[in-house]
């Protein structure tokens, strides 16, 4: 656990060194790997984008791409903004004619909800696409820089992923040396008996490690697993983390405490119980630092209280 940690800041630290900022270079057409290792040429700055993510719309703005967004799904709730973009439809189900009538000239998606099959349908109408979907926070911030370089606002997008990495490396900095405190964080508890959690390979993991926490269930086979209640008992967990969707916890405190198993956590009966802003932890754009400063206050309130974390972050 202990090389884990270092290797998280190494990394952070070895992005932090390799950002530079300068002046604005011109845009040049290129060729560029996108995350599903497609080869996308990019002839000249796109001028009218269709963001089917809402963690890639959450990006554009941040990067002051917000007036060439064109076109949004009914997930791209963030900010306030982007709801006022045209609508293609939603996240499962987006319509091919809508994003064709929005005259993009490219369009950003994961490749998930916007699938492979739809894809080279845009390219033969000649939109180009590129597939933004990273799997690590490393690859939030490539993927960042990678858009950056694409829209021509590659300055913008260094200076923003030094921003980022600099808040990372202060904050896992900070809490490298505490304590490991055990955490369980609950993404859909539908069965109580088996909720389902964040594993290996998953945001949440990571952003649990850089907080001083040790996510209990960091050795289950996926990112996304479901966890016996038996398990969650033998691991028994200081620390419960839920998962909120649009502010509502999808679990309540009262609900734990009165299921006849999860009232023996430790968690459970020391009222160690926090919600999360499920947007902040699960969406791989810029927020994800939120995220890991209130992943951060729950496990370490003593190092992260609103003034010693602003003393870190502004250091």
């Amino acid at each position: 656990m202990k090389l884990k940690r270092l290797g998280i800041i190494a990394i952070l630290l070895s992005i932090l060194v390799t950002v530079f900022t300068g002046c604005q270079p011109e845009f040049v057409p290129g060729t560029y790997i996108d995350d599903m290792g497609r080869e996308v040429s990019i002839d000249k700055v796109p001028q009218r984008i269709v963001s089917h993510v809402p963690s890639i719309t959450e990006t554009l703005f941040a990067l002051g791409l917000g007036d060439r967004v064109v076109g949004v799904s009914d997930y791209c709730d963030y900010p306030e903004e982007a709801k006022l973009k045209p609508s293609i439809g939603d996240y499962y189900n987006p319509c091919i004619e809508t994003i064709v009538a929005q005259a993009p000239d490219l369009v950003l998606t994961d490749g998930e909800g916007l699938t492979e099959d739809i894809i080279p349908q845009l390219e033969n109408l000649g939109i180009t696409c590129v597939v933004i979907n990273p799997k690590s926070i490393d690859g939030i911030l490539k993927d960042i820089e990678l858009l950056g370089k694409i829209t021509g606002v590659e300055k913008e997008a260094r200076e923003l992923v030094s921003e980022m990495s600099s808040r990372l490396a202060q904050i896992a900095s900070q809490a490298e040396d505490a304590p490991r405190v055990r955490v369980f964080y609950v993404f859909d508890a539908t069965d109580l008996n088996n909720p389902w959690t964040a594993g290996p390979g998953s945001f949440v993991d990571a952003l649990v490690t850089m907080a001083g926490g040790e996510n209990i269930a960091a050795q289950a086979h996926g990112a996304w697993v479901q966890f016996s209640i038996e398990q969650l008992v033998s691991a028994d967990p200081e620390i419960i983390m839920v998962d909120t969707i649009h502010g509502t916890a999808i679990v309540s405190e009262e609900e734990l405490r009165a299921h006849p198993a999860w009232r023996e956590i430790t968690a459970v009966k020391q009222g160690k119980i926090y919600m999360v802003n499920g947007d902040l932890v699960n969406r791989s754009g810029p927020r994800i630092i939120q995220g890991l400063e209130e992943i951060a206050r729950a496990i370490h309130p003593e190092l992260f209280t609103t003034e010693v974390l602003f003393r870190v972050l502004a250091s």
